[in-house]
């Protein structure tokens, strides 16, 4: 078992910037690739970014590539996003997730979720 704690949301203004954290539990986080993915208000999950178990491979989705970067600590079990050049349609419930490979997490084959932690952009 896995489990997946996120923090660091909030309220920002428009063009601010976040640093979001998701602590996993366990000695095997290096085992699992990590992602983040979103859900906005009346819409569905959506995914936003991957990472491979050594961090060295990475996917975003085309709506926040360029402004968002996933990275990952081993050592600390943790995962982040940071997010810059924030818009108000990054407004979302944000969800880290643990899978077995990247692409299955950027497929939405993910073994584990976290709670999920809010981020409001204001316009």
């Amino acid at each position: 078992q896995v489990q997946l704690v996120e923090s660091g949301g909030g309220l920002v203004q428009d063009g601010g910037s976040l640093r979001l954290s998701c602590a996993a539990s366990g000695r095997t986080f290096s085992s699992y690739a990590m992602g983040w993915f979103r859900q906005a208000p009346g819409k569905e999950r959506e995914f936003v970014a991957a990472i491979s178990r050594s961090g060295g491979v990475t996917y975003y989705a085309d709506s926040v590539k360029g402004r968002f970067t996933i990275s990952r600590d081993n050592g600390k079990n943790t995962v982040y996003l940071q997010m810059n050049s924030l818009k108000p349609e990054d407004t979302a419930v944000y969800y880290c997730a643990a899978g077995l490979t990247t692409q299955a997490v950027a497929s939405y084959r993910v073994d584990y979720w976290g709670k999920g932690t809010p981020v409001t952009v204001s316009s």
